[in-house]
Protein backbone atom coordinates (compact mmCIF):
# COMPACT_ATOMS: atom_id res chain seq x y z
CA UNK A 1 0.00 0.00 0.00
CA UNK A 2 1.41 3.64 -0.52
CA UNK A 3 2.68 5.42 2.16
CA UNK A 4 -0.09 8.50 1.12
CA UNK A 5 0.43 11.77 -0.68
CA UNK A 6 3.25 13.83 -0.33
CA UNK A 7 1.26 16.71 -2.35
CA UNK A 8 -2.81 17.26 -3.45
CA UNK A 9 -4.08 19.43 -5.84
CA UNK A 10 -5.61 19.47 -9.24
CA UNK A 11 -6.92 16.43 -9.15
CA UNK A 12 -3.32 15.31 -9.09
CA UNK A 13 -2.06 13.21 -6.48
CA UNK A 14 1.81 11.78 -5.93
CA UNK A 15 1.84 8.43 -4.34
CA UNK A 16 5.29 8.02 -2.54
CA UNK A 17 6.76 4.76 -1.64
CA UNK A 18 9.17 3.82 0.93
CA UNK A 19 12.64 4.90 0.84
CA UNK A 20 11.19 7.16 -2.07
CA UNK A 21 11.74 3.99 -4.51
CA UNK A 22 9.03 5.30 -6.80
CA UNK A 23 5.94 7.94 -7.44
CA UNK A 24 3.25 7.48 -9.58
CA UNK A 25 1.20 10.25 -10.73
CA UNK A 26 -2.59 9.35 -10.79
CA UNK A 27 -4.89 11.81 -12.56
CA UNK A 28 -8.40 12.66 -12.70
CA UNK A 29 -9.56 10.92 -9.60
CA UNK A 30 -12.40 11.78 -7.65
CA UNK A 31 -11.36 13.14 -4.15
CA UNK A 32 -14.21 13.41 -1.55
CA UNK A 33 -13.24 14.52 2.19
CA UNK A 34 -15.18 13.08 5.03
CA UNK A 35 -14.20 13.08 9.13
CA UNK A 36 -10.34 13.86 8.20
CA UNK A 37 -10.12 10.89 5.96
CA UNK A 38 -9.36 11.12 2.03
CA UNK A 39 -11.59 8.50 -0.29
CA UNK A 40 -10.13 7.64 -3.55
CA UNK A 41 -12.55 6.26 -6.46
CA UNK A 42 -10.25 5.32 -9.42
CA UNK A 43 -11.65 4.98 -12.85
CA UNK A 44 -13.02 1.86 -13.47
CA UNK A 45 -10.45 0.68 -15.96
CA UNK A 46 -7.37 2.46 -14.76
CA UNK A 47 -5.04 0.98 -17.24
CA UNK A 48 -7.52 2.64 -19.95
CA UNK A 49 -7.60 5.86 -18.44
CA UNK A 50 -4.40 7.34 -20.30
CA UNK A 51 -3.53 9.39 -17.08
CA UNK A 52 -0.98 7.02 -15.50
CA UNK A 53 2.16 7.45 -15.55
CA UNK A 54 5.23 4.58 -15.38
CA UNK A 55 8.96 5.63 -14.84
CA UNK A 56 10.75 3.07 -17.24
CA UNK A 57 12.55 1.81 -13.82
CA UNK A 58 9.29 1.13 -12.53
CA UNK A 59 10.24 -1.05 -9.25
CA UNK A 60 9.02 -4.28 -9.84
CA UNK A 61 9.37 -5.97 -6.56
CA UNK A 62 7.06 -5.37 -4.34
CA UNK A 63 7.71 -3.06 -1.28
CA UNK A 64 10.30 -4.00 1.22
CA UNK A 65 12.32 -6.09 -0.60
CA UNK A 66 15.24 -4.34 -1.51
CA UNK A 67 17.89 -5.45 0.37
CA UNK A 68 19.87 -2.39 2.59
CA UNK A 69 16.21 -1.28 3.76
CA UNK A 70 16.43 1.16 6.44
CA UNK A 71 13.92 1.92 9.19
CA UNK A 72 13.05 1.39 12.67
CA UNK A 73 11.73 -1.71 14.37
CA UNK A 74 8.18 0.10 15.05
CA UNK A 75 7.95 1.07 11.56
CA UNK A 76 8.43 -2.50 10.58
CA UNK A 77 6.04 -3.58 12.80
CA UNK A 78 3.51 -1.89 11.82
CA UNK A 79 4.54 -2.55 8.10
CA UNK A 80 4.52 -5.99 8.71
CA UNK A 81 0.99 -7.26 8.36
CA UNK A 82 0.54 -5.27 5.05
CA UNK A 83 3.54 -6.22 3.17
CA UNK A 84 3.80 -9.35 0.73
CA UNK A 85 6.09 -11.99 1.72
CA UNK A 86 9.63 -11.04 0.99
CA UNK A 87 11.25 -12.95 -2.56
CA UNK A 88 15.11 -13.54 -1.92
CA UNK A 89 17.41 -13.84 -5.10
CA UNK A 90 17.56 -17.13 -6.68
CA UNK A 91 20.52 -18.87 -5.32
CA UNK A 92 22.35 -21.20 -7.75
CA UNK A 93 25.76 -22.86 -7.36
CA UNK A 94 28.50 -22.28 -10.76
CA UNK A 95 27.95 -25.83 -12.04
CA UNK A 96 24.40 -25.39 -11.39
CA UNK A 97 24.71 -22.18 -13.75
CA UNK A 98 26.94 -23.89 -16.02
CA UNK A 99 24.61 -26.96 -16.48
CA UNK A 100 21.43 -24.74 -17.29
CA UNK A 101 23.65 -22.51 -19.78
CA UNK A 102 24.99 -25.22 -21.71
CA UNK A 103 22.10 -26.84 -22.81
CA UNK A 104 20.45 -23.60 -24.27
CA UNK A 105 24.14 -22.28 -25.11
CA UNK A 106 24.61 -25.43 -27.60
CA UNK A 107 21.17 -24.94 -28.96
CA UNK A 108 21.71 -21.71 -29.67
CA UNK A 109 24.83 -22.40 -31.70
CA UNK A 110 23.80 -24.83 -33.61
CA UNK A 111 21.01 -22.68 -34.65
CA UNK A 112 23.94 -19.88 -36.04
CA UNK A 113 25.63 -22.85 -37.64
CA UNK A 114 22.55 -23.49 -39.40
CA UNK A 115 21.79 -20.16 -40.16
CA UNK A 116 25.51 -19.57 -41.24
CA UNK A 117 24.98 -22.73 -43.79
CA UNK A 118 21.50 -21.19 -45.46
CA UNK A 119 23.25 -18.12 -45.92
CA UNK A 120 26.60 -20.03 -47.46
CA UNK A 121 23.99 -21.73 -49.79
CA UNK A 122 21.46 -18.88 -50.59
CA UNK A 123 24.82 -15.88 -51.43
CA UNK A 124 24.46 -17.61 -54.87
CA UNK A 125 20.82 -17.36 -55.00
CA UNK A 126 19.68 -14.28 -58.13
CA UNK A 127 18.11 -11.92 -55.78
CA UNK A 128 21.29 -11.56 -53.45
CA UNK A 129 24.18 -11.52 -56.38
CA UNK A 130 22.44 -8.99 -58.54
CA UNK A 131 20.70 -7.31 -55.39
CA UNK A 132 23.75 -7.00 -52.86
CA UNK A 133 21.99 -4.82 -50.22
CA UNK A 134 20.27 -7.85 -49.26
CA UNK A 135 23.70 -8.97 -46.94
CA UNK A 136 23.62 -5.53 -45.38
CA UNK A 137 19.63 -6.25 -44.51
CA UNK A 138 21.34 -10.10 -42.80
CA UNK A 139 22.73 -8.61 -39.77
CA UNK A 140 20.04 -5.96 -39.05
CA UNK A 141 17.50 -8.55 -39.19
CA UNK A 142 19.04 -11.37 -37.70
CA UNK A 143 19.95 -8.80 -34.81
CA UNK A 144 16.23 -8.16 -34.36
CA UNK A 145 16.57 -11.29 -31.98
CA UNK A 146 18.99 -9.21 -29.75
CA UNK A 147 16.75 -5.80 -30.61
CA UNK A 148 13.82 -7.34 -29.79
CA UNK A 149 13.31 -11.06 -28.83
CA UNK A 150 16.61 -11.05 -26.17
CA UNK A 151 14.76 -7.85 -24.93
CA UNK A 152 11.43 -9.47 -24.02
CA UNK A 153 13.46 -12.31 -22.92
CA UNK A 154 15.04 -10.64 -19.91
CA UNK A 155 12.20 -8.27 -19.13
CA UNK A 156 9.81 -11.65 -18.87
CA UNK A 157 12.70 -13.20 -17.28
CA UNK A 158 12.87 -10.16 -14.38
CA UNK A 159 9.34 -10.61 -13.98
CA UNK A 160 9.41 -13.65 -13.05
CA UNK A 161 11.84 -13.74 -10.71
CA UNK A 162 10.49 -11.28 -8.79
CA UNK A 163 6.85 -12.41 -9.00
CA UNK A 164 5.36 -10.00 -11.30
CA UNK A 165 4.01 -13.37 -13.06
CA UNK A 166 2.61 -15.21 -10.32
CA UNK A 167 -0.86 -13.43 -10.61
CA UNK A 168 -2.44 -14.93 -14.48
CA UNK A 169 -4.19 -12.00 -15.06
CA UNK A 170 -1.10 -10.23 -14.60
CA UNK A 171 0.88 -12.48 -16.47
CA UNK A 172 -1.21 -12.48 -19.25
CA UNK A 173 -1.40 -8.75 -19.76
CA UNK A 174 2.51 -8.92 -19.38
CA UNK A 175 2.97 -11.38 -22.28
CA UNK A 176 0.09 -9.77 -24.74
CA UNK A 177 1.67 -5.94 -24.59
CA UNK A 178 4.96 -7.11 -25.06
CA UNK A 179 4.27 -9.21 -27.98
CA UNK A 180 2.26 -6.56 -29.46
CA UNK A 181 4.64 -3.76 -28.96
CA UNK A 182 7.08 -6.29 -30.34
CA UNK A 183 5.11 -6.22 -33.69
CA UNK A 184 4.99 -2.69 -33.29
CA UNK A 185 9.28 -2.37 -33.25
CA UNK A 186 9.90 -4.99 -35.55
CA UNK A 187 7.27 -3.50 -38.51
CA UNK A 188 9.22 -0.13 -37.91
CA UNK A 189 12.70 -1.53 -37.27
CA UNK A 190 12.43 -3.71 -40.94
CA UNK A 191 11.56 -0.35 -42.66
CA UNK A 192 14.17 1.25 -41.28
CA UNK A 193 17.09 -1.45 -41.79
CA UNK A 194 15.53 -1.62 -45.41
CA UNK A 195 16.13 2.63 -45.89
CA UNK A 196 19.76 1.76 -44.06
CA UNK A 197 20.69 -1.01 -46.46
CA UNK A 198 19.36 1.40 -49.41
CA UNK A 199 21.66 4.71 -48.26
CA UNK A 200 24.39 2.42 -47.44
CA UNK A 201 24.64 0.40 -50.56
CA UNK A 202 24.01 3.82 -52.81
CA UNK A 203 26.52 5.87 -51.03
CA UNK A 204 29.21 3.78 -52.07
CA UNK A 205 28.53 2.87 -55.51
CA UNK A 206 25.93 5.89 -57.15
CA UNK A 207 23.91 3.94 -58.33
CA UNK A 208 20.18 3.97 -57.03
CA UNK A 209 17.20 1.85 -58.84
CA UNK A 210 13.84 2.35 -57.38
CA UNK A 211 12.66 -1.22 -57.87
CA UNK A 212 15.22 -3.16 -55.77
CA UNK A 213 14.53 -0.23 -52.94
CA UNK A 214 10.66 -1.61 -52.93
CA UNK A 215 11.70 -5.49 -53.27
CA UNK A 216 14.31 -4.40 -49.69
CA UNK A 217 11.53 -2.61 -47.80
CA UNK A 218 9.26 -5.05 -48.46
CA UNK A 219 11.64 -8.34 -47.82
CA UNK A 220 12.51 -6.22 -44.87
CA UNK A 221 9.41 -5.61 -43.14
CA UNK A 222 7.95 -8.92 -44.35
CA UNK A 223 10.52 -11.05 -42.82
CA UNK A 224 10.80 -8.90 -39.61
CA UNK A 225 6.95 -8.76 -38.90
CA UNK A 226 7.04 -12.56 -39.81
CA UNK A 227 10.09 -14.09 -37.48
CA UNK A 228 9.11 -11.52 -34.60
CA UNK A 229 5.62 -13.56 -34.69
CA UNK A 230 6.99 -16.82 -34.56
CA UNK A 231 9.99 -16.11 -31.95
CA UNK A 232 7.43 -14.39 -29.90
CA UNK A 233 5.35 -17.28 -28.93
CA UNK A 234 8.33 -19.74 -29.03
CA UNK A 235 9.99 -17.27 -26.20
CA UNK A 236 6.66 -16.85 -24.10
CA UNK A 237 6.74 -20.51 -23.88
CA UNK A 238 10.38 -20.57 -22.75
CA UNK A 239 9.06 -18.22 -20.14
CA UNK A 240 6.35 -20.00 -18.69
CA UNK A 241 7.64 -23.40 -19.04
CA UNK A 242 10.69 -22.30 -16.93
CA UNK A 243 8.99 -21.07 -13.96
CA UNK A 244 6.86 -23.93 -14.12
CA UNK A 245 10.03 -26.50 -14.21
CA UNK A 246 11.78 -24.32 -11.40
CA UNK A 247 14.54 -23.47 -14.14
CA UNK A 248 16.00 -19.95 -14.11
CA UNK A 249 14.59 -18.35 -17.02
CA UNK A 250 17.69 -15.38 -17.01
CA UNK A 251 19.80 -18.71 -17.56
CA UNK A 252 17.92 -20.36 -20.66
CA UNK A 253 15.47 -17.55 -22.05
CA UNK A 254 18.20 -15.50 -24.29
CA UNK A 255 20.03 -18.49 -25.79
CA UNK A 256 16.54 -20.00 -26.66
CA UNK A 257 15.09 -16.96 -28.04
CA UNK A 258 18.44 -16.62 -30.18
CA UNK A 259 18.34 -21.09 -30.66
CA UNK A 260 15.85 -20.76 -33.53
CA UNK A 261 15.72 -16.99 -34.60
CA UNK A 262 18.86 -16.39 -36.94
CA UNK A 263 17.45 -19.63 -39.10
CA UNK A 264 14.43 -19.00 -38.91
CA UNK A 265 14.53 -15.26 -39.93
CA UNK A 266 17.56 -15.76 -42.11
CA UNK A 267 15.48 -18.70 -44.36
CA UNK A 268 12.44 -15.87 -44.28
CA UNK A 269 14.13 -13.40 -45.98
CA UNK A 270 15.96 -15.86 -48.61
CA UNK A 271 12.65 -16.72 -49.54
CA UNK A 272 10.87 -14.06 -49.42
CA UNK A 273 13.19 -11.62 -51.22
CA UNK A 274 13.72 -14.38 -53.71
CA UNK A 275 9.92 -14.95 -54.73
CA UNK A 276 9.72 -11.01 -54.77
CA UNK A 277 12.65 -11.05 -56.73
CA UNK A 278 10.91 -13.46 -59.65
CA UNK A 279 8.01 -11.30 -59.69
CA UNK A 280 10.02 -8.01 -59.94
CA UNK A 281 9.55 -8.22 -64.08
CA UNK A 282 6.52 -9.99 -64.63
CA UNK A 283 3.97 -8.17 -61.67
CA UNK A 284 6.36 -5.24 -60.60
CA UNK A 285 3.19 -4.34 -58.31
CA UNK A 286 3.94 -7.03 -55.84
CA UNK A 287 6.63 -5.78 -53.70
CA UNK A 288 4.70 -2.49 -52.81
CA UNK A 289 1.26 -4.21 -51.83
CA UNK A 290 3.27 -6.71 -49.56
CA UNK A 291 5.45 -3.73 -48.01
CA UNK A 292 1.68 -1.94 -47.66
CA UNK A 293 -0.33 -4.74 -45.72
CA UNK A 294 2.51 -5.54 -43.45
CA UNK A 295 2.81 -1.45 -42.80
CA UNK A 296 -0.78 -1.27 -42.17
CA UNK A 297 -1.14 -3.34 -39.58
CA UNK A 298 1.12 -1.50 -37.47
CA UNK A 299 -2.04 0.93 -35.77
CA UNK A 300 -3.56 -2.11 -34.60
CA UNK A 301 -0.25 -3.53 -32.74
CA UNK A 302 -0.18 0.07 -31.24
CA UNK A 303 -4.03 -0.08 -29.73
CA UNK A 304 -3.18 -3.27 -28.55
CA UNK A 305 0.26 -2.88 -26.94
CA UNK A 306 -1.23 0.49 -25.41
CA UNK A 307 -3.69 -1.00 -23.39
CA UNK A 308 -1.15 -2.63 -20.86
CA UNK A 309 0.61 0.94 -19.04
CA UNK A 310 3.81 -1.18 -19.24
CA UNK A 311 4.29 -1.74 -22.98
CA UNK A 312 2.44 1.73 -23.27
CA UNK A 313 5.32 3.31 -21.73
CA UNK A 314 7.85 1.21 -24.12
CA UNK A 315 5.93 1.98 -27.30
CA UNK A 316 7.15 5.54 -26.38
CA UNK A 317 10.16 5.74 -25.15
CA UNK A 318 11.63 2.32 -26.00
CA UNK A 319 12.58 3.34 -29.40
CA UNK A 320 16.54 5.07 -28.85
CA UNK A 321 17.70 1.48 -28.45
CA UNK A 322 16.02 -0.20 -30.94
CA UNK A 323 16.84 2.11 -34.27
CA UNK A 324 20.24 2.84 -32.40
CA UNK A 325 21.10 -0.82 -32.52
CA UNK A 326 19.74 -1.32 -36.39
CA UNK A 327 22.21 1.12 -37.48
CA UNK A 328 25.10 -0.45 -36.01
CA UNK A 329 23.56 -3.58 -37.01
CA UNK A 330 23.89 -1.63 -40.48
CA UNK A 331 27.53 -1.12 -40.48
CA UNK A 332 28.63 -4.47 -39.88
CA UNK A 333 26.33 -5.70 -42.98
CA UNK A 334 28.12 -2.89 -44.75
CA UNK A 335 31.21 -4.42 -44.09
CA UNK A 336 29.61 -7.94 -44.97
CA UNK A 337 28.56 -7.11 -48.22
CA UNK A 338 31.94 -5.21 -49.28
CA UNK A 339 33.80 -8.33 -47.98
CA UNK A 340 31.79 -10.93 -49.69
CA UNK A 341 32.30 -9.11 -52.91
CA UNK A 342 35.53 -9.96 -52.80
CA UNK A 343 36.14 -13.38 -54.31
CA UNK A 344 39.60 -14.03 -52.19
CA UNK A 345 37.59 -14.03 -48.76
CA UNK A 346 33.58 -15.90 -49.86
CA UNK A 347 34.64 -17.75 -46.69
CA UNK A 348 33.31 -15.42 -43.64
CA UNK A 349 30.11 -16.33 -44.74
CA UNK A 350 29.25 -19.26 -43.35
CA UNK A 351 31.13 -17.99 -40.21
CA UNK A 352 29.38 -14.55 -39.48
CA UNK A 353 26.16 -15.55 -37.96
CA UNK A 354 28.08 -18.09 -36.19
CA UNK A 355 30.41 -15.72 -34.59
CA UNK A 356 27.85 -12.91 -34.20
CA UNK A 357 24.83 -15.23 -32.24
CA UNK A 358 27.25 -16.81 -29.94
CA UNK A 359 28.76 -13.31 -28.53
CA UNK A 360 25.71 -12.29 -28.87
CA UNK A 361 23.66 -15.28 -26.65
CA UNK A 362 26.72 -15.27 -24.21
CA UNK A 363 26.83 -11.06 -23.43
CA UNK A 364 22.70 -11.12 -23.31
CA UNK A 365 22.74 -13.88 -20.46
CA UNK A 366 25.26 -11.30 -18.52
CA UNK A 367 23.11 -8.61 -19.33
CA UNK A 368 19.54 -10.30 -17.95
CA UNK A 369 21.69 -11.48 -14.47
CA UNK A 370 22.79 -8.27 -13.67
CA UNK A 371 19.39 -6.35 -14.36
CA UNK A 372 17.75 -8.81 -11.91
CA UNK A 373 20.52 -8.31 -9.68
CA UNK A 374 19.48 -4.81 -9.60
CA UNK A 375 16.21 -5.24 -9.33
CA UNK A 376 16.80 -7.12 -6.07
CA UNK A 377 19.40 -5.40 -4.06
CA UNK A 378 19.17 -1.58 -5.43
CA UNK A 379 16.97 1.08 -6.23
CA UNK A 380 16.74 2.66 -9.33
CA UNK A 381 19.50 5.14 -9.43
CA UNK A 382 21.48 3.64 -6.70
CA UNK A 383 24.36 0.81 -8.07
CA UNK A 384 26.20 -1.00 -5.50
CA UNK A 385 29.29 0.28 -3.56
CA UNK A 386 31.89 -1.98 -6.25
CA UNK A 387 30.20 -0.96 -9.39
CA UNK A 388 30.69 2.60 -8.09
CA UNK A 389 34.06 4.73 -9.00
CA UNK A 390 35.66 4.40 -12.81
CA UNK A 391 35.47 0.79 -14.57
CA UNK A 392 38.25 -1.45 -14.88
CA UNK A 393 37.77 -4.92 -16.63
CA UNK A 394 39.40 -6.90 -13.32
CA UNK A 395 35.55 -5.51 -11.96
CA UNK A 396 33.46 -8.27 -14.57
CA UNK A 397 35.85 -11.01 -14.09
CA UNK A 398 38.02 -11.01 -10.32
CA UNK A 399 35.54 -11.78 -7.17
CA UNK A 400 33.36 -14.30 -5.83
CA UNK A 401 29.90 -12.83 -6.74
CA UNK A 402 27.32 -13.99 -8.19
CA UNK A 403 27.96 -11.75 -11.59
CA UNK A 404 31.52 -12.20 -11.59
CA UNK A 405 30.94 -16.21 -11.38
CA UNK A 406 28.34 -15.85 -14.39
CA UNK A 407 31.09 -13.91 -16.31
CA UNK A 408 33.99 -15.94 -15.59
CA UNK A 409 31.80 -19.00 -16.87
CA UNK A 410 30.75 -17.73 -20.08
CA UNK A 411 34.30 -16.80 -20.97
CA UNK A 412 35.23 -19.99 -20.72
CA UNK A 413 32.23 -21.38 -22.96
CA UNK A 414 33.42 -19.65 -25.73
CA UNK A 415 36.59 -22.04 -26.68
CA UNK A 416 34.83 -25.08 -26.58
CA UNK A 417 31.49 -24.28 -27.79
CA UNK A 418 33.52 -22.39 -31.23
CA UNK A 419 35.39 -25.43 -31.42
CA UNK A 420 32.32 -27.99 -31.27
CA UNK A 421 30.55 -25.31 -33.82
CA UNK A 422 33.61 -25.07 -36.39
CA UNK A 423 33.90 -29.02 -36.43
CA UNK A 424 29.76 -28.76 -36.86
CA UNK A 425 30.31 -26.89 -40.14
CA UNK A 426 33.13 -29.10 -41.49
CA UNK A 427 31.36 -32.59 -40.98
CA UNK A 428 28.73 -30.99 -43.02
CA UNK A 429 31.19 -29.78 -45.83
CA UNK A 430 29.83 -26.40 -45.62
CA UNK A 431 31.86 -22.82 -45.78
CA UNK A 432 34.98 -22.02 -48.04
CA UNK A 433 37.95 -22.34 -45.73
CA UNK A 434 40.19 -25.49 -44.30
CA UNK A 435 40.39 -26.35 -40.50
CA UNK A 436 43.63 -25.21 -40.71
CA UNK A 437 45.62 -24.83 -37.35
CA UNK A 438 46.35 -21.48 -38.23
CA UNK A 439 42.75 -20.49 -38.70
CA UNK A 440 41.73 -22.08 -36.06
CA UNK A 441 43.80 -20.31 -33.57
CA UNK A 442 42.71 -16.89 -35.24
CA UNK A 443 39.27 -17.32 -35.28
CA UNK A 444 39.42 -18.51 -32.04
CA UNK A 445 41.35 -15.33 -31.22
CA UNK A 446 38.92 -13.16 -32.53
CA UNK A 447 36.04 -14.71 -30.99
CA UNK A 448 37.46 -14.79 -27.63
CA UNK A 449 38.44 -11.04 -27.93
CA UNK A 450 35.05 -10.12 -29.02
CA UNK A 451 33.56 -11.88 -25.99
CA UNK A 452 35.44 -10.74 -23.62
CA UNK A 453 34.98 -6.80 -24.63
CA UNK A 454 31.16 -7.37 -24.79
CA UNK A 455 31.24 -8.59 -21.19
CA UNK A 456 33.39 -6.32 -19.89
CA UNK A 457 30.66 -3.32 -22.11
CA UNK A 458 27.93 -5.39 -20.00
CA UNK A 459 29.19 -4.68 -16.92
CA UNK A 460 29.72 -0.72 -17.24
CA UNK A 461 26.37 -0.52 -19.35
CA UNK A 462 24.00 -1.95 -17.30
CA UNK A 463 25.09 -0.31 -14.61
CA UNK A 464 25.65 3.04 -15.96
CA UNK A 465 22.20 3.00 -17.71
CA UNK A 466 20.28 1.97 -14.05
CA UNK A 467 22.08 5.14 -12.43
CA UNK A 468 20.89 6.99 -14.93
CA UNK A 469 17.32 6.05 -14.42
CA UNK A 470 16.81 3.37 -17.54
CA UNK A 471 16.08 -0.05 -17.30
CA UNK A 472 18.53 -2.33 -18.38
CA UNK A 473 16.12 -5.16 -19.58
CA UNK A 474 14.72 -2.90 -22.04
CA UNK A 475 18.05 -0.44 -23.05
CA UNK A 476 21.11 -2.78 -22.57
CA UNK A 477 20.79 -6.11 -24.82
CA UNK A 478 19.94 -4.35 -28.16
CA UNK A 479 22.82 -2.26 -27.97
CA UNK A 480 25.01 -5.18 -26.53
CA UNK A 481 24.23 -8.03 -29.78
CA UNK A 482 23.93 -4.57 -32.41
CA UNK A 483 28.11 -3.89 -30.66
CA UNK A 484 28.21 -8.08 -31.19
CA UNK A 485 27.31 -7.81 -34.64
CA UNK A 486 29.92 -5.12 -35.06
CA UNK A 487 32.57 -6.56 -33.61
CA UNK A 488 31.95 -10.71 -34.67
CA UNK A 489 31.75 -9.31 -38.39
CA UNK A 490 34.78 -6.65 -38.20
CA UNK A 491 36.95 -8.71 -36.19
CA UNK A 492 36.17 -11.98 -38.49
CA UNK A 493 36.75 -9.67 -41.83
CA UNK A 494 40.26 -8.53 -40.21
CA UNK A 495 41.61 -12.32 -39.50
CA UNK A 496 40.45 -13.40 -43.07
CA UNK A 497 42.66 -10.76 -44.58
CA UNK A 498 45.47 -11.41 -42.18
CA UNK A 499 44.79 -15.51 -43.63
CA UNK A 500 45.11 -14.29 -47.01
CA UNK A 501 48.46 -12.20 -46.38
CA UNK A 502 50.02 -14.39 -44.50
CA UNK A 503 49.16 -17.11 -47.03
CA UNK A 504 46.95 -19.74 -45.36
CA UNK A 505 44.31 -19.30 -48.94
CA UNK A 506 42.02 -22.15 -49.40
CA UNK A 507 39.86 -22.92 -52.71
CA UNK A 508 35.92 -23.10 -52.84
CA UNK A 509 35.64 -26.01 -50.69
CA UNK A 510 32.12 -25.43 -49.64
CA UNK A 511 31.04 -24.50 -53.16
Amino acid sequence: MPYGPSQCNNNTILWNYPNGIACYIFQNVNLSEEKGCIELHWPENLSDSGDVRYSETEPMLPEGTLSGEEGNAEEKEEEESQRPPTRNMPKESPLAMALQIVVPFLLAGFGTVSAGMVLDIVQHWDAFKYITEIFILVPALLGLKGNLEMTLASRLSTAVNVGKMDSPIEKWNLIIGNLALKQVQATVVGFLAAVAAVVLGWIPEGKFQMSHAVLLCSASVATAFIASMLQGFIMVGVIVGSKKTGINPDNVATPIAASFGDLITLAILAWISQGLYNCLDSHPYVSSLVCAFFLSLTPVWMVISSKHPASRTLLYSGWEPVITAMVISSIGGLILDKTVSDPNLAGIVVYTPVINGIGGNLVAIQSSRISTHLHFHSAPGEVPEEAKGCYYPCRTFCGTGANHRSAQVLLLLVLPGHLIFLYTIHLMKSGHTTLTPIFMTVYLAAALLQVFLLLCIADWMVYSMWRSGKDPDSFSIPYLTALGDLLGTALLALSFQFLWYIGDQDSDVGD
